[in-house]
């Protein structure tokens, strides 16, 4: 917080510093015995009738009263990282969209409208990395209209917590009655301390997804669109570890454990790292890692990213245990209902 040479809290922020990272401290009981307070960092988005509207690095946006602050100064855009590879949001953005190719995609200016036949969120929403064109009322209107012709729901796909990411877009949409659907992290890390990890013997590498790795993948009735998206992207590896056949098994003949990844010049993904329930905390998660992050090392490649969800507990802590850490937030939001012929 922001203290002046009298050693008294000041508020040092104004509706000019709207889109630019704050802390604040406010006064949570007014009028209390004891005074309580809450801080509160994320970029501020609106400052409209003495209500303040902070967008927090989750993408929880937070509405403060001006008459309750007692505190607050303008911070650095983003926190530097301790560790991982330097990367900004919008490498990353296209990475992890060439790793996950809808089969229809159309530009709206600097926005790409994506689509899949509904498979999967990332291949079915807009990816707004730019300017549209249009105001943007009219780009929202735009953007129900050419999914509305798929029969699919709208999504924008937006992001938190990073330099250059989309906290005012988040604002707008809920502004304007989207809903926040979905919420997860990108993480990064090194890619040779993966592969240095023992035990990825017996672990089978293909190109394509056969139906043994199709039996343990947790979205069931892959057609031929899902395929399409599963095989996109630069240079795309499936792993296996095989199955033994016994009693217990939750799918018969599916194998122990698969993985997927896709290299893309210095980047390697993962995903659909997904093990048998009767296999698991056995190391078969790190060994299909491991043997994906070896042939991506082959490739050239040197650092890795990975999505994960913020309630996966597990997955959480495995990917931290490789030294991977988190770099920003992704959300999905959901057009207001409708029939997406009108304004958005």
């Amino acid at each position: 917080m922001e203290i002046s040479a009298a050693g008294r809290l000041e508020v040092r922020i104004t509706a000019a510093d709207v889109g630019k990272r704050v802390s604040v401290r406010c006064l949570t009981e007014p009028g209390a015995a004891r005074e309580k307070f809450t801080d509160t960092v994320g970029v501020l988005t609106s400052w409209d009738d003495d209500v303040l509207l902070i967008t927090q690095k989750s993408g929880v946006s937070v509405r403060i009263a001006v008459p309750s602050l007692v505190a607050g100064k303008v911070v650095p855009a983003a926190p530097a990282r301790r560790r991982g590879p330097a990367a900004t949001y919008r490498e990353l953005a296209r990475v992890s969209s060439r790793a996950w190719r809808p089969v229809e995609s159309e530009r709206l200016g600097g926005w790409e409208l994506r689509a899949a036949a509904g498979f999967t969120r990332r291949a079915n929403s807009v990816l707004p990395l730019g300017d549209p064109g249009l105001p943007l009322d009219e780009a929202l209107a735009a953007v129900r209209r050419w999914y509305a012709r798929r029969g699919l729901p709208a999504y924008v796909q937006t992001a938190t917590g990073a330099e250059g990411t989309q906290e005012a877009l988040c604002a707008e949409l809920e502004r304007r009655g989207w809903a926040r659907e979905v919420s997860a992290e990108l993480w990064t890390g090194a890619l040779a301390p993966v592969a240095d990890r023992a035990g990825s013997a017996g672990v089978e590498l293909s190109r394509t997804a056969d139906a043994a790795w199709l039996a343990r993948y947790q979205r069931k009735g892959v057609g031929e669109v899902a395929l399409r998206v599963l095989g996109s992207g630069p240079s795309v590896w499936f792993a296996t570890v095989p199955g033994e056949e016994a009693s217990g098994q939750d799918v018969p003949g599916a194998p122990a454990a698969i993985g997927r990844c896709v290299v893309d010049g210095r980047w390697a993904s993962f995903a659909a790292v997904e093990v048998a329930p009767e296999r698991r905390r056995q190391g078969l998660a790190g060994a299909v890692m491991a043997a994906l992050a070896g042939r991506a090392l082959d490739e050239g490649a040197s650092a890795a990213w990975l999505q994960v969800e913020t309630d996966n507990a597990g997955a959480r802590a495995l990917y931290a245990g490789m030294g991977f850490a988190a770099h920003h937030a992704y959300h999905h939001y959901r057009e207001p209902d409708g029939d997406g012929t009108g304004p958005a």
